[in-house]
């Protein structure tokens, strides 16, 4: 990482393509596990331990939303001390929220520890429309009143109260903020329809480690009974598993062979179901999993990204560099968020044959790409040019790199332990001379 919140938009990668990936590595933290509970850890009486905890662009505006609310925080190798005793606002600061949609998880822990918050609306990745309604109405049906005002939006309770939620639409996001909430409100409260990620009940494990009340994490239906507090905890956050999927992917698209340590094979079920389908070989025993891929990949029919356990939006373009080397015509639907599709631009730029029609790709697969300039415009279209890079014959520039820093820990360094030739170039700045 740069160290810098708001990272370097300057920042570039060039790639050296057509080398299959092999070797070993370790699949550091969850981003969308971390987020949440960093943000839950305001809930706590005490101090809190976080291990396993990523070093990345989110994980660093997040820390910096803490600091400005009064909360002492940490961030050492993989390792987040955190301290909300000194925790003295409500008001999320408007310049780091905008750089961050994951910071909406602090609505639920705040206006339960205060009774009260402020927000603005989410800023994140251009990806598509990502409306806030299902937190705030969940919100207001534990006795929240909303009050809007532009882009600020006041949420205000004397007290929190236990209620029966349910979802239109299994939202992550609104899930969290909801069990959160709900962890102090008085009484007991169920959502149905309840998001099912494993995210989702690595929230539960850590709430409940501090004495939170929750059951039903990972299926449609969760339970909370409040408390009246939490307490100190040490806690190590799950593997990321679309670092894991990324990955993988790679190693299937360069035709190589790589083995990830420390990932969780249930969590990637319909992925390796679509790698099979692809012709790649997999062994998966315990955390470790093992692909191998000597052939030209083989076209899949149709994949449709859905909620968990469907195959996830996160992984569909990295999955799209796949199919746009396979032989044969595959279709891709994204049907989570709209704006998906707009790294299709920039692989048609190294050959690819996609054409989009709403939410379809259709992808009719090339014998090879080839290296180009090309533009991250999201963190997981970043990765997946990141992919299409290594596969391609010749040089790849990936330019605004800042996207894909959000969610890996410096991706070319992993890339590089399995022989991928890649390095980032930092801009040159002049120096004024103020002589």
């Amino acid at each position: 990482m740069n160290g810098k919140l708001g990272g370097d938009t300057l920042d570039k990668l060039v790639i050296e393509g057509g080398r299959p990936l092999s070797g070993s590595i370790r699949i550091h933290g969850a981003k969308n596990a971390a987020l949440p509970i960093l943000a839950a850890s305001l809930l706590s009486e005490g101090n809190v331990m976080l291990r396993n905890v990523p070093r990345l662009l989110d994980i660093d505006v997040m820390l910096g939303i803490l600091g400005r609310l009064g909360c002492k925080a940490s961030h050492k190798g993989d390792t987040v001390m955190i301290d909300a005793s000194s925790t003295d606002s409500y008001h999320v600061p408007e310049d780091l929220m905008k750089q961050m949609r994951s910071s909406i998880f602090l609505m639920g822990p705040l206006l339960a520890k205060f009774g009260e918050v402020c927000i603005y609306q989410p800023g994140g990745c251009a990806i598509g429309e990502r409306k806030i309604d299902l937190h705030l109405r969940g919100l207001q049906a534990l006795g929240a009143s909303i009050e809007e005002n532009n882009d600020q939006i006041w949420c205000r309770a004397s007290k929190l109260t236990g209620s029966d939620i349910h979802l239109d639409y299994p939202s992550v996001g609104a899930t969290e903020n909801i069990m959160m909430a709900a962890a102090l409100a008085e009484g007991t409260t169920v959502i149905t329809n309840a998001a099912r990620e494993p995210e989702i009940q690595d929230l539960q494990n850590f709430l409940n480690k501090m004495g939170a009340s929750i059951m039903g994490g990972g299926t449609d239906t969760i339970k909370i009974r409040g408390v009246k507090r939490l307490y100190s905890c040490e806690y190590e956050i799950i593997p990321d598993r679309i670092v894991a999927g990324t990955a993988l992917i790679a190693a299937a698209a360069t035709r190589g062979t790589v083995t990830l340590s420390h990932c969780n094979p249930s969590h990637l079920v319909s992925l390796l179901h679509v790698l099979r389908r692809v012709g790649v070989q997999i062994r998966a025993c315990n955390d470790i999993i093992t692909v191998s891929s000597v052939g030209r990949p083989k076209a899949v029919e149709v994949i449709v990204t859905s909620p968990y356990p469907s195959f996830p939006t996160d992984l569909q373009s990295q999955v799209m560099v796949l199919l746009s080397l396979a032989d044969g015509f595959s279709l891709m639907k994204e049907t989570v968020f709209e704006g998906r599709f707009k790294h299709v631009d920039e692989l048609v730029r190294m050959g690819a044959d996609i054409s989009v029609d709403l939410n379809s790709a259709f992808i009719r697969g090339v014998p090879r790409l080839y290296g180009a300039t090309v533009e991250a415009t999201d963190l997981r279209a970043g990765a997946a040019l990141v992919i299409a890079g290594l596969a391609a014959q010749g040089r790849t520039i990936v330019e605004q790199v800042h996207h894909i820093d959000r969610g890996y820990d410096r991706i070319e360094l992993m890339f590089q332990c399995l022989g991928g030739v890649m390095h980032r170039e930092a801009p040159v700045l002049k120096q004024l001379d103020l002589a």
